[in-house]
């Protein structure tokens, strides 16, 4: 038999704005699991946006992970390697240690200190202010990744503020791992033996610096 379309004419996407305004509804599971992708995914709460963010974080690292993975040199990175692949299970803990129980704990924020202390070490007075999110790869997908727990971060304050209990440990954890992948990038880079660009807000700072940009 042969499937239905999956692109049905444009006339059926004409709508007029009554048509939209009496079609609302609330947005519920059908009963077919396979139109389901994920339990709580009709939510309204914050909590689930939480737990879509740090899903498509650990994704992200995974991409970071196989980007190491295939450079030609992947050896000199087997350290990036290693630690990437401890740190992205953490973020599906992460997931579920606010509906769940909390699997964020002290010793994973003091364990990630160290590498974050260990790696600072590598690269000391190399970055003194602002610098342009660039480089080669697998330097992108490290900053896609920090990116991406800053969103994390601020979808956390949203579940606060929403009156969900937040584990103390979790907003900690988030901002430790951003500050460490911006890091990585800058070992990264060091060890590429490529630049890093300034960059000079003309936002802040004397008028005179604005002009300039």
């Amino acid at each position: 038999m042969r499937p239905a379309s999956l692109l049905p004419g444009n006339d059926a996407f004409l709508l007029s704005p009554s048509d939209l305004l009496t079609s609302a509804m609330t947005i519920k599971y059908s009963g077919d699991i396979r139109e389901l992708c994920y339990p709580f995914i009709h939510e309204t709460s914050y909590l689930c946006d939480f737990e879509m963010l740090t899903d498509e974080w650990c994704a992200q690292i995974g991409a970071a992970i196989n980007a190491f993975e295939q450079l030609e040199d992947a050896s000199i990175y087997s350290d990036f390697i290693s630690l990437l692949q401890e740190l992205q299970p953490l973020t599906f803990n992460l997931n579920g240690s606010i509906r769940g129980r909390c699997c964020i704990s002290e010793t994973h924020i003091e364990a990630i200190k160290q590498q974050y202390d260990h790696y600072q070490q590598e690269v000391t007075g190399r970055v003194n202010g602002f610098v342009l999110p660039r480089g080669p790869r697998p330097v992108p997908e490290l900053n896609i990744c920090r990116s991406q727990g800053k969103k994390v971060i601020r979808i956390l304050v949203r579940v606060d503020e929403e009156g969900i209990k937040v584990p103390e440990t979790l907003p900690r954890f988030a901002n430790l791992l951003v500050n460490l992948f911006f890091l990585l990038t800058v070992v990264v880079k060091k060890r590429m033996s490529i630049e890093e660009v300034a960059y000079i807000s003309p936002n802040y700072g004397p008028a005179d610096t604005a002009r300039k940009q």
